[in-house]
């Protein structure tokens, strides 16, 4: 089985409900998607990075280890389009006592669930129509996709979370249904945050909508927090 790996890094989690610890990144190779966006382009190929196989990539990943760091997150481009690979190397942090993290816009469910059992702390991520994610003829079902991944992922008693980023595109309607739906799927006591990020250097969204957005989670979930990619902040990858 190969891999193909865009980099290996070490550096200062700067998102998501476990900002600031220091995790070792894995960023595959690979993501069909167009979120206006994106930060990390140069990944998007899928014949970006370099190609391994398992055991060449274990190895890497145990050469980049340092002392004390909290987790392995699995990231992109999208993890899922190298599930099968995802796995196994997921499963190998897993034998050195590290917890495994998954960064995805769960795009499959089937894929999502092949690499759920390696999997520790999932972040769910939900995209707005207007992050150009995909065309909207395509959005319903990848919405449905997502859905069933926070559906398996709370099931199976995984630290989940769920993450939306916002822009000054965000309509309120639109981030209104997608939040009922959320909610209609799982209960507040089976997700472990919700997090509102917004975008950075792009599309920045008002401090007034933050805070309308922000009010139309609160209702169904009062921990909601909005927290920005503070890793750019430190000047940290």
């Amino acid at each position: 089985m190969k891999v193909r790996l865009f980099e290996i890094f070490t550096s200062v989690e700067g998102e998501g409900i476990l900002y600031g610890t220091k995790t070792l990144f894995v960023r595959l190779a690979g993501c069909p998607f167009t979120c206006f966006y994106c930060d990390t382009k140069e990944s998007l190929p899928l014949d970006s990075g370099k190609e391994y196989d398992i055991q060449e990539a274990s190895r890497l990943i145990e050469s980049n280890l340092k002392k004390q760091t909290y987790k392995v997150n699995f990231t992109g481009g999208d993890p899922l389009i190298q599930h099968e690979a995802v796995a196994e190397l997921a499963k190998f942090v897993q034998s050195k006592k590290i917890p495994t993290y998954l960064e995805s816009s769960c795009f499959d469910v089937d894929k999502f669930n092949h690499v759920l059992p390696f999997m520790d702390i999932i972040k769910i991520e939900f995209k707005t129509k207007d992050s150009e994610f995909v065309d909207s003829k395509h959005y319903e079902r990848l919405i449905e996709n997502a859905l069933n991944c926070l559906k398996s992922s709370v099931l199976t008693k995984k630290t989940t979370y769920i993450k939306v980023v916002v822009s000054s595109k965000t309509e309120l309607n639109e981030f209104t249904n997608l939040v009922k739906n959320i909610f209609n799927s799982v209960s507040k006591n089976q997700i472990d945050g919700f997090i509102i990020q917004p975008t950075y250097g792009i599309a920045e969204p008002s401090l007034e909508l933050l805070l309308s957005l922000y009010d139309i989670v609160y209702p169904y979930y009062n921990d909601v927090k909005v927290v920005p990619q503070l890793h750019k902040f430190i000047g940290a990858p």
